[in-house]
């Protein structure tokens, strides 16, 4: 019985862990734009993500216009400098904290 629920908690552990690792994440997303962004901004994450509601940020990144968008408020941005894999990232990010979002502590 007690080898069973180790099985069992190791599946449940497995899962959890792995679900983590392929969400993006909002705390990513802003290292990155910090990393990243931020020089050709000239501004804060903050006040990026602020440009938008979250329902608007959602529309832009299901409707595939969420680059075009970070391009247009950023101008100097070099969209092909960003890998594929961070925009989800950022995305998250610029959903958190819009302008009806979370309310940065700082």
């Amino acid at each position: 019985m007690k080898r069973a629920m180790l099985v069992i908690f190791a599946a449940v552990f497995a899962m959890i862990s792995t679900t983590s690792v392929v969400s993006a994440d909002s705390n990513t997303g802003q290292k990155i734009f910090k990393k990243k962004f931020r020089k050709k901004c000239g501004f804060s994450g903050v006040k990026f993500a602020r440009h938008h509601t979250q329902g608007e940020w959602e529309e832009l990144w299901e409707s595939g216009k969420f680059k075009e968008e970070a391009k247009k408020i950023c101008p100097r941005l070099k969209i092909e400098d960003i890998k594929e894999s961070w925009w989800e990232h950022v995305y998250d990010f610029s959903y958190e904290y819009a302008s009806d979002g979370v309310i940065p502590k700082c």
